[in-house]
């Protein structure tokens, strides 16, 4: 039994569960005479919805199939070998279900092993080798055809990616010392580490081919038969295949320092794999691929066995898997049909909402407003949108036709909402208004219809508490921008039934938003977290902290952007609304800052000009902060900040908020892009000891974001 057998079969035995990827060898007779051919299907014997991936067992029957393979080309009854995949996959990498389960490093170093031991293999047989990127290939899937001789590519792939760095690893079955001796390093750092840590870029069947990735770009209809006569003429010399010469002086050095100023400015030095990818690839100049390969082992073992995978691994798990099964969400069968939708409000939050349930639901919206120049802008803005669609070519004219007919504006709520299933409101944040709004709405909208308010931090039971039909009202809080962030928080009020619950929840999913149920309770999740967050910032600011010193504190938790500069995303005013509104409520936690309410009553928009193109504190802004003499230094700032997090997040739980801590990781990266290195935040206060610290206890069990005990 050769050792590549046994590392698998000792690997194999840590993967219980695998879906295994079965490798079928069939033979060919290319044309032009270009001699017989094997051809390996990746197959795992699932549709396109589960697709396939490389476990042990599974790289077990690639290798296998490489056996088969390497004999005939030995004994010369076959000119070439190519791999592709089922239908609209070719393999997506790595089977991560099994990595979550490895407790030992020298097991995580036996998957890196295993891996490069099956794949190398197709670059040392006796004949050509030939990759066949049908679909969708991430990860794994990449670096196998990064191995062979040739590659081409469907112009239908729709996505292509080397994920590993977004998750906290590093390609590491030859992607890192393959990729940069094929495209060169600076293409490399974009596929590996720029595309990565842009929220998992994926690139197109073009784009693969463009960058010298693949050899030969082909139609989606016939690809396999259009790259069987490529690979013929290939072999008969009739298509010779030319690459650039890689450049191996300053420019490769110039690439690496790129990749380190982009990683450092996304994680900021907080997450390792970026780092350990690109000193890989730094390495990989000199072009000793097995040097290479060595490191990615050692790399790949160290990751696996570290913090942050896990956390990626766990968020991944939350956006794929719970995400798709809301906890607490009631029977879908009591969902009622929605065919059509009124929105209350015309200005560019409810026009948004109203782009939104259109191009999702395709029923009618109508926006109603108090008078008729708001609605006329608001369907204007909706129309223009649609025009843009058009413009860019993702609809058509027909469609485009029709989304336009289906939209439209009146001032008589009873005209627009007789017929309405689904009304949400979007009018201005303040209780009053809001009970007025529900009140005139309840009064000509069907019996059967929801009432549903997108209120970032009001109570909805007191919304409701007014109306004869308080159970029909439930909070439906987007993000900003709608069209972007997935999440979307279900408030369910002391009254709201099932039957309603269930219809908004089934709304969600036909806007394909990440719903999470959350309990009634001031300003909900995202916003009272990240209030918290911002507002002990701002505590250490106004009692003498240097603003630089306050935001500079908590960029090692690699946020997407500073809190300050977020702050000025949502709004000065928004967030000083927010923190009043917390204050109400929890006035021994929530402070109102009077450094903020200066700068929200001086009409500034944010902290910062950019006149250098870089943030610089305002120097009106400044003059209006008034400051105590208590100066912290950074790393006192950043435990104070993340003990009222983890504080506030303790208590949360403790009043249901939601149903679990997984309910505030998902929330926090879906709504407010918080990285999935961190895995949300309650992995990364479990693993600094805050959590501990504070509420005397981890939030997660060991294992679910951490390696098992």
């Amino acid at each position: 039994m050769s050792s590549t057998t046994e590392l698998l079969k000792g690997a194999s035995e840590l993967f219980p569960g695998e879906v295994v990827t079965q490798a079928h060898v069939r033979h060919l007779d290319l044309p032009y005479g270009a001699g017989r051919f094997a051809l390996i299907t990746l197959d795992n014997g699932l549709d396109h919805t589960k697709p396939t991936t490389f476990g042990p067992q599974s790289l077990a029957n690639l290798n296998a199939a490489i056996d088969q393979v390497e004999k005939e080309a030995s004994e010369g009854t076959i000119t070439g070998v190519g791999i592709t995949g089922k239908p609209f996959i070719f393999a997506v990498g790595a089977d991560l279900k099994g990595v979550e389960l490895l407790s030992r490093h020298e097991d995580a170093l036996a998957i890196g092993k295993g891996g490069h031991d099956v794949f190398r293999r197709l670059s040392g047989l006796a004949v050509p080798t030939f990759a066949y990127y049908n679909g969708a290939a991430m990860g794994g899937g990449v670096e196998v055809g990064l191995h062979c001789t040739y590659r081409t590519v469907s112009k239908a792939l729709p996505a292509f990616s080397l994920p590993e760095v977004f998750l906290g690893l590093v390609p590491g079955w030859g992607g890192c010392a393959l990729l940069p001796n094929l495209i060169g390093a600076d293409r490399a750092v974009s596929v590996i580490i720029e595309n990565s840590l842009n929220q998992n870029r994926q690139l197109k069947g073009k784009q693969v081919f463009e960058l010298g990735i693949a050899d030969a770009l082909f139609e989606g209809a016939d690809f396999l038969e259009q790259s069987l006569v490529w690979t013929a003429n290939v072999l008969k010399g009739s298509v010779t295949v030319e690459r650039g010469e890689i450049d191996r002086g300053e420019a490769w050095d110039q690439a690496v320092a790129r990749g380190r100023a982009i990683a450092d400015s996304k994680v900021h030095g907080a997450a390792p794999a970026a780092y350990r990818a690109l000193d890989i690839i730094a390495a990989a100049k000199d072009g000793d691929l097995s040097a290479g390969f060595d490191a990615e082992d050692q790399a790949l073992a160290d990751l696996i066995m570290g913090g942050e995978l896990r956390s990626g691994i766990y968020a991944f798990n939350l956006v794929q898997k719970r995400a798709k099964r809301p906890a607490g969400a009631p029977d879908k069968n009591l969902a009622r049909p929605v065919t059509k939708v009124g929105v209350v409000g015309a200005g560019l939050m409810a026009s948004q909402l109203a782009l939104l349930f259109l191009r999702r639901l395709e029923v009618p919206v109508v926006l109603t407003d108090i008078d008729q120049e708001r609605v006329d802008k608001g369907v204007g803005y909706v129309h223009a949108e649609i025009e843009k669609l058009l413009g860019k070519g993702r609809i058509n004219q027909d469609k485009a036709n029709r989304l336009k007919g289906l939209v439209s504006g009146v001032l008589d709520k009873a005209e627009g909402f007789a017929d309405a299933d689904f009304i949400i409101e979007a009018v201005f944040e303040e209780i009053g208004v809001k009970q007025q709004v529900f009140a005139e709405v309840e009064a000509v909208a069907p019996a059967h219809a929801i009432l549903a308010t997108n209120t970032s931090s009001l109570s909805v039971t007191e919304m409701a508490s007014k109306l004869k039909n308080p159970e029909r009202v439930v909070g439906f809080h987007f993000f900003n921008p709608v069209a972007i962030l997935p999440l979307l928080e279900i408030v369910r009020g002391e009254q709201t039934d099932d039957a309603s619950l269930a219809t908004a929840f089934g709304v969600a999913r036909k806007l394909k938003k990440t719903a999470v149920l959350v309990k009634d309770a001031p300003a909900f999740v995202v916003n009272r977290i990240l209030t918290r967050f911002m507002g002990e910032i701002q505590n250490v600011i106004d009692e003498g902290t240097p603003v630089e010193v306050a935001e500079k504190a908590v960029e090692p938790l690699g946020l997407p952007m500073s809190p300050l500069v977020l702050l000025e995303l949502v709004g000065p005013a928004i967030g000083l609304h927010v923190s009043e509104t917390l204050n109400r409520a929890f006035p021994e936690r929530f402070t109102v800052s009077q450094n903020l309410a200066a700068v929200v009553k001086a009409g500034k928009r944010g902290f910062y000009v950019y006149d250098s193109g870089a943030p610089v504190l305002d120097p009106e802004v400044a003059a209006l902060l008034k400051q105590g003499d208590t100066v912290l230094t950074e790393e006192q700032t950043r435990d104070r900040v993340l003990d009222a997090v983890a504080q506030e997040i303790g208590l949360m739980l403790d009043e249901g908020v939601v149903a679990e801590a997984q309910d505030i990781d998902l929330c926090l990266i879906t709504g407010a892009g918080w990285p999935f290195h961190l895995g949300g935040i309650t992995p990364y206060l479990d693993r600094e000891g805050v959590s501990q610290r504070v509420n005397g206890k981890p939030f997660l069990e060991q294992g679910v974001a951490s390696v098992p005990a």
